[in-house]
């Protein structure tokens, strides 16, 4: 599907801006390609199941996202429940299989959609697993952090239902006991309180409240999209420039651009909190700008300095230039 070579490339083309841009370190990157696999496993899960379905179509969010609506990945997830009863319901692998042969070598005919919709079912429920998707709120585990003034970091991911975006997130911490006693505390705050978007200030406060021997450093989160292309109706300055270039015939259908923000918290100090026999130290947090990143191919890059060359100055770095996406629109998949 058209759509899904979109997001595809790029996320492709995210991670290896993060490298070669020095956006994250080592550590960082490691886990932020192992969130990607979830979600582009997820997407091509996605591709399979709707190839060929006449009757229901993916949604995709037209507003600042680009990504499919959050349901999309419910519905992955319900689809295992009924994976049975679907399989029931459709033909033998061998039987479908002979009759390919028979329509395309004997009788020289095209497979009709219907067969292909059966085929590509049989794919979708027989390889769909549920470890393997991309759901609401994923935990990582707790490693321990070399170079950096922190003892251990911790990273999660999310998909905000309402924002209908992934976010990766990060948390660099001290701990003054034995650390293989605070995993199961920890990942339950991080369930309860850090499964959406909120500012990072009022997370840090959460975590370091719910978690007196949890000492937080650093948060980070990166915010991926939304992914400005033809499939987007919302409002902002870059998707609206896109859309009148493609429009224009400036550009063809599948150009694209991709904004990315990287929020990071970092503590200043602490003070203490309570009454005279319950003090609790908390940290002082110093939260910095937003970093505002653009990733775009020559053409889409040249098209919107013309057009809004004051919202790209306000970029934390120039935008980074990406491979231009080709897709033979004549040729079915």
């Amino acid at each position: 599907m058209f759509y899904h070579h979109i997001v595809a490339h790029a996320l492709d083309q995210f991670l290896k801006g993060l490298e070669t841009h020095n956006l994250c370190t080592t550590q960082e990157l490691v886990l932020t390609k192992q969130y990607l696999k979830l979600l582009r496993y997820s997407m091509e899960m996605m591709r399979v199941k709707y190839q060929y379905d006449e009757e229901s179509n993916l949604k995709i969010d037209v507003t600042e996202s680009g990504f499919p609506n959050y349901l999309e990945f419910r519905y992955l997830i319900n689809d295992l429940s009924l994976r049975r009863e679907h399989i029931g319901n459709l033909p033998e692998i061998t039987i479908l299989q002979e009759e390919f042969l028979d329509t395309l070598l004997k009788k020289k005919l095209h497979i009709t959609k219907e067969k292909l919709f059966q085929a590509s079912s049989i794919v979708y429920y027989s390889e769909v697993e549920e470890y393997k998707i991309f759901k609401r709120f994923t935990q990582g585990k707790i490693l321990k952090v070399d170079n950096s003034d922190s003892q251990y970091m911790v990273s999660w991911c999310f998909y905000d239902v309402s924002l209908n975006r992934p976010f990766i997130n990060f948390m660099y911490f001290d701990y003054s006991n034995d650390i293989l006693n605070l995993k199961d505390d920890l990942y339950d705050v991080l369930l309860k309180s850090a499964d959406r978007k909120m500012s990072l200030d009022t997370l840090a406060y959460m975590i370091d409240k719910k978690l007196p021997n949890v000492y937080p450093k650093l948060v980070r989160r990166i915010d991926i999209g939304p992914i400005h292309n033809v499939f987007a109706k919302d409002e902002n300055l870059y998707t609206h420039q896109v859309l009148k270039s493609i429009i224009n015939k400036e550009v063809s259908l599948s150009a694209y651009a991709l904004s990315v923000s990287i929020d990071n918290l970092k503590t200043k100090g602490t003070f203490k909190e309570g009454n005279f026999f319950n003090k609790q130290t908390l940290q002082h947090w110093d939260p910095a700008p937003t970093e505002r990143y653009l990733f775009a191919p020559h053409r889409v890059l040249q098209i919107l300095y013309d057009n809004c060359p004051e919202d790209i100055n306000k970029l934390t770095r120039s935008p980074f230039l990406i491979e231009d996406l080709e897709i033979d629109l004549k040729k079915k998949e």
